[in-house]
């Protein structure tokens, strides 16, 4: 894996997430599927810390991967993770920068043009899409568990009762009078201590 490698990649996923940091959920799936960078449960630790930590989603996950990778590099050492992690977020960013100038160019010349309008419409319903399949995919890898099989069969899925009695529990909390007008982060801090303490 080399920084470039890197760098193209993310800009692919940073070019094509359009919608935030959950709209690059499915492109991540597919280039830890592609490179073997990350697995699908390191997939999820990812999204559950960059739920959890300051800054935007697809930034930290960038951050995360391009770390791991660059660590894994021989010979450089943290260095090498620390420069995985600066060309990782390089790569998520830089489409955006550059789609930003043009359209702060154009903007005002093309503001009411018809053309412009229509891309902007069709790209609110592919924006919904990639963020309802991408909610879908991390309540799969949350809530259901992927049973190996023999060779010769498919593997079974089953449901995770603990992630899912945890994620009932919050959501009853959240409709009481009383808890739902606590802040978000303590219903995350509460759920990561649970995991915690049973080991989940």
């Amino acid at each position: 894996m080399t920084c470039l490698r890197l760098f193209f990649e993310f800009f692919k996923v940073g070019l094509f997430s359009v919608g935030g940091g959950l709209a690059t959920i499915p492109f991540l799936q597919d280039l830890g599927a592609r490179t073997g960078w990350f697995s699908a449960v390191d997939l999820a630790d990812m999204i559950a810390v960059s739920e959890s930590t300051p800054g935007p989603m697809g930034v930290n996950m960038s951050t995360y991967v391009g770390f791991t990778c660059g660590l894994k590099q021989g010979g450089l050492g943290p260095a090498g993770g620390v420069l995985g992690a600066i060309v990782g977020v390089l790569g998520l960013i830089t489409p955006s920068i550059i789609v930003i100038l043009i359209v702060a160019g154009f903007l005002k010349k093309f503001r009411d043009s018809k053309i412009v309008n229509g891309v902007f419409a069709g790209l609110r319903p592919a924006s919904t899409a990639l963020i309802t399949a991408a909610g879908l995919s991390v309540a799969a890898m949350a809530l259901i568990r992927e049973i190996p099989a023999p060779a010769a069969s498919m593997n079974a899925f089953v449901p995770y009762w603990p992630a899912i009695l945890i994620a009932v529990g919050m959501f009853l909390c959240m409709r009481l009078p009383k808890l739902k007008n606590l802040h978000p982060i303590l219903y995350i801090a509460a759920a990561a201590v649970i995991g915690v303490v049973f080991q989940l």
